[in-house]
């Protein structure tokens, strides 16, 4: 490897751990580590948001899935842009307010019990486990993308690659927290924004222009060029169905709860919007157009999700390259911190404190928080060992797990008084069953177990809810008075 690409890579990364450091001072108790005090501005919440949303998936899974398959691939990124629209603007400012109103919930189950006013602490454990279930196969498609990374980069042998990458992420999480978390994301959604304009915009210019590359494209493979080449009905409501995992993504849902002022979540929304759309189009366009520029130029690229490495390693000098290698590390990064946060704040806000250790101190809470980051980070470690995984497959079934449990329980609790705490279990099992069963299935009438399993999940887990609310103890004069007081300040 060149010094200066070397150079410039470290720079970034030691950026990020400083980062970590000064929150670590900065971080006084449990809400600060897991959420922020609730004091992040629009553009980090907007930024953190988007970042810690895409992952690696933004600048390997998707360029991969462009390169292997053309345009059709691009169904996925119309699904996901729709859905984040309808997040911010449906679920964003409710959440936020709601979160606040109810004796400053700062987790997701700890927004449930108090939302359904479950003194028994069932509600708040399934919860806790449905995200511990899916988060360490979450962190692992994070950490098997950054294994990617720094193997390409640095001829590492894959276990070092992947114990390298894990040190890296984890250090800061650990310091710092949500804060250090929030602000880092920011620094890595901007970066990741710029390589991914700047790389796409260099592969044109080296192709000749858009319709030279265009041209080239059709010479390849003409499929490539066709929408609906090789998809059927199944396979294209499948991708657009990727939308509906928005809404119950607890690393990107804590990001509404953490902004300062709901009045601030418009002005977010802008920018969290306009942020994805640029990004998600130059993602696009790398997978797209990289192919063409590596087989003119001979090159046997032989895992596709690694088309973004190539490019950058191809197309610029050394020290820009470092940079642009560091912004696949800040996807990765800026996901998975999200991520062993949420879960680390689970194990204990949700079991250690409210179950185990009532009495505890801020001080023992935020260092039980960090030695879970730790013991997260291990077990996704040990799933990430094998160097075979797809990062896209990883997190599409995550993604499918946690849209399908939470999804349709944080919309209906929203916006629906009746829904009970009978409701909500049901809904949280029924979409948890469906997606784990559903993955196993294939083929069947028509090919419907074909269909991403998120689809089957959320539509069953909203029935779950509304039959469930029909039976067991109904919604309490309490609960209705506090859900008409939510909607009066919305």
């Amino acid at each position: 490897m060149e010094t200066p690409l070397l150079i410039s890579f470290s720079l970034y990364i030691l950026g990020m751990l400083a980062i970590g450091i000064y929150f670590y001072f900065k971080t006084e108790d449990l809400s600060d580590y897991v959420l922020g005090g609730r004091g992040l501005s629009p553009w980090v919440t907007a930024l953190s948001a988007g970042a810690s949303d895409m992952s690696g998936w933004l600048l390997l899974g998707l360029p991969g899935m462009m390169y292997n398959d053309g345009i059709v691939g691009s169904w996925i990124a119309i699904g996901l842009i729709i859905g984040a629209y309808l997040n911010w603007h449906y679920v964003a400012k409710p959440l936020r307010v709601y979160t606040h109103h109810l004796n400053d919930a700062i987790t997701i189950p700890d927004y449930f019990a108090a939302r359904f006013k479950d003194k028994s602490n069932v509600l708040r454990i399934i919860t806790a486990v449905v995200i511990l279930l899916f988060y360490t196969l979450y962190t692992s498609s994070g950490l098997v993308g950054g294994a990617k990374l720094f193997e390409a980069s640095f001829g590492l042998p894959y276990e070092t690659a992947l114990l390298v990458g894990s040190f890296i992420i984890v250090s800061y999480t650990f310091l710092g927290g949500y804060n250090a978390v929030s602000w880092t994301d920011f620094i890595q959604g901007i970066l990741m924004m710029l390589a991914l304009v700047i790389t796409p915009a260099v592969v044109l210019f080296e192709l000749g222009g858009f319709g030279e590359a265009v041209s080239a494209i059709e010479a390849i493979d003409p499929s490539h060029l066709n929408f609906f080449s090789g998809a059927s009905l199944i396979g294209i409501i499948s991708l657009m169905a990727w939308g509906l995992g928005y809404f119950g993504q607890p690393h990107i849902l804590v990001r509404f709860m953490s902004i300062k002022d709901a009045k601030d979540i418009p002005t977010a929304k802008t920018i969290g919007m306009s942020w994805m759309i640029i990004s998600v189009i130059g993602s696009l366009m790398v997978g797209f157009f990289g192919l063409a520029y590596v087989s003119a130029n001979g090159i046997d690229l032989q895992d596709s999700e690694k088309i973004f490495i190539s490019l950058s390693q191809l197309l610029f000098n050394p020290w820009i390259a470092g940079f642009l290698l560091a912004a696949i590390l800040a996807a990765i990064m800026s996901t998975i911190d999200s991520q062993l946060l949420v879960s680390s704040s689970v194990l204990t806000r949700d079991i250690y404190h409210a179950v185990l250790r009532k009495d505890a101190s801020d001080l023992e809470l935020v260092w039980v928080g960090r030695g879970t980051v730790l013991l997260i980070a291990v077990i996704a470690w040990a799933l990430s060992l094998d160097s075979t995984s797809s990062v896209l497959s990883l997190v599409s079934y995550a993604w499918a797990g946690f849209g399908a449990a939470f999804g349709p329980l944080i919309i209906l609790s929203l916006y629906n008084a009746n829904i009970t705490k009978t409701g909500a279990i049901s809904g949280m099992i029924v979409g948890t069953l469906t997606v784990v069963i559903w993955k196993q299935l294939e083929g069947g009438l028509y090919n419907i177990y074909d269909l991403y399993e998120l689809l089957p999940g959320f539509i069953f887990a909203s029935l779950a809810i509304v039959v469930g609310s029909k039976f067991g103890e109904q919604a309490s004069q309490d609960t209705k008075n506090t859900f008409q007081d939510v909607q009066e300040k919305l």
